[in-house]
């Protein structure tokens, strides 16, 4: 290891090493949480102006980042955020967690993640860490990274280090968070893996060290392509039990008493999120520049997107059961964020919903207790109460998101009309409610 390395590995010990994060977002603001719980100083960068004085400020933008932890951070000079990236050489290293979202032709967009690398080129200096967490293809941090890097004139691997380890953040989620959930590394030599995991294992609980940036690329791939596949047969197969007239959930409940060879995924409205929907997109892309074509993913991403306009076929149903075109009902849709008791509507399939309601006449509000403004794909609304008179005025309410807050007994006994995708009225009886699968009573 060279002497840069090992002054390095020696800051990172004795916690005197700065770490920088690029990205205050979902992903950047409760890993850099995570730093300074473990007593890093830890200097945020952040395009968005706003963002950067609420940090400073003390005052979150994140719902899984507490106020009071932030403001506590921010006075103890551990925390502090700024807009401007030529500072990125006061940082021994540098975490890189900037959005990786997919061109309307499925291809990788990546070019915060070139933005990002070419603000670090400009301020790298020998003995510095870089590590990437943004979720993109196999290759990246050695075929686009490295390059851009080593154009400053220092050598990867000798004069610094580079590492990939995929953010793995379930926003909204009590059990599982940063520091506890498992942090998978690969370095480019194992200089830069000795480095990476020195400084994650002081902060993370557990580190998983694999052989190379390829093998942390394709792990992150891997777990969200499982999850997407698998989301994609529940999908199909409650459209199959809609067909047989059968309740896909009891179906769902009697095969998770099998005590092995069987892992229960639910189905829903679509999916959602940063990861679920853009993953495996990012896995077949780089695949199909190897000649060889992901069909599995393939598929399962035509079932899933096919569910937003499944759904909306269930609410035309239901109302024609009660003698009621979807043209000019009133439906009211409860949930627009891609998942419960969260802020996020990135990839919501609420968005499609409602765009695909009313291209076919219908007048459509939402309620969410989260979303207060729904700003998406070219939607603009305002969310509504949810008062008894929002329930009397709707034809029909159409559960998209199931978050905890929501009185569902109260919507039951008020509503006229529910389309429960969620199947959080199962333990409710009435005519009235229509469950994703089965026949329209």
């Amino acid at each position: 290891m060279t002497s840069q390395g090992g002054a390095l590995l020696e800051r990172i010990e004795t916690k005197d090493a700065v770490c920088g994060i690029i990205g205050l977002g979902y992903v950047g603001l409760p890993l850099a949480m995570t730093a300074c719980r473990a007593g890093y100083r830890v200097l945020g960068f952040d395009l968005n102006a706003a963002v950067v004085n609420a940090v400073n400020g003390g005052h979150s933008h994140v719902l899984d980042v507490r106020d009071e932890e932030l403001a506590g951070h921010v006075a103890a000079g551990l925390m502090e955020a700024t807009t401007d990236l030529g500072r990125l050489g006061e940082c021994d290293a540098v975490i890189i967690c900037v959005p990786t979202p997919l061109s309307k032709t499925r291809d990788p967009d990546v070019s915060f993640v070139v933005a990002a690398t070419e603000s670090v080129r400009d301020t790298l200096r020998a003995g510095q860490l870089v590590i990437l967490e943004s979720t993109t293809y196999p290759g990246t941090t050695r075929e686009l990274m490295q390059p851009i890097l080593e154009q400053s004139g220092l050598k990867a691997g000798e004069d610094f280090h580079v590492c990939f380890s995929p953010e793995r953040v379930d926003p909204g989620n009590p059990d599982w968070h940063v520091q506890n959930t498992p942090k998978v590394i690969g370095g480019l030599t194992p200089a830069c893996q000795a480095a990476g995991v020195a400084l994650y294992s002081r902060i993370m609980d557990r580190v998983v060290p694999v052989s190379s940036p390829e093998a942390a690329e394709l792990t992150k791939l891997l777990e969200n392509t499982f999850r997407a596949i698998n989301i994609a047969l529940a999908n199909e197969m409650a459209q199959a039990a809609d067909r047989l007239g059968v309740d896909i959930w009891e179906v769902i409940d009697a095969a998770d008493t099998k005590p092995f060879g069987f892992m229960k995924f639910l189905p829903g409205p679509g999916i959602g999120g940063h990861c679920i929907p853009l993953d495996p997109h990012y896995l077949a892309w780089k695949m199909k520049t190897l000649r060889y074509r992901m069909r599995l993913v393939d598929v399962a991403g035509e079932i899933n997107a096919d569910m937003p306009e499944f759904v909306v076929v269930k609410v035309q149903d239901a109302l024609n059961h009660v003698r009621k075109a979807l043209a000019g009902s009133r439906v009211l849709v409860l949930g627009v964020a891609y998942k419960r008791d969260i802020d996020d509507v990135r990839e919501s399939p609420a968005i499609d919903v409602i765009q695909l309601l009313r291209e076919k006449g219908a007048d459509v509000a939402y309620h969410d207790p989260y979303v207060a403004e729904l700003r998406a794909d070219g939607l603009r609304m305002t969310g509504v109460d949810l008062t008894d008179d929002a329930l009397d005025a709707a034809d029909c309410v159409l559960i998209i998101t199931d978050h905890r807050v929501i009185d569902y007994a109260h919507v039951a006994e008020r509503a006229r009309l529910v389309v429960d995708t969620r199947n959080v009225m199962a333990h409710l009886q009435g005519e009235h409610i229509v469950g994703l699968s089965g026949r329209v009573p």
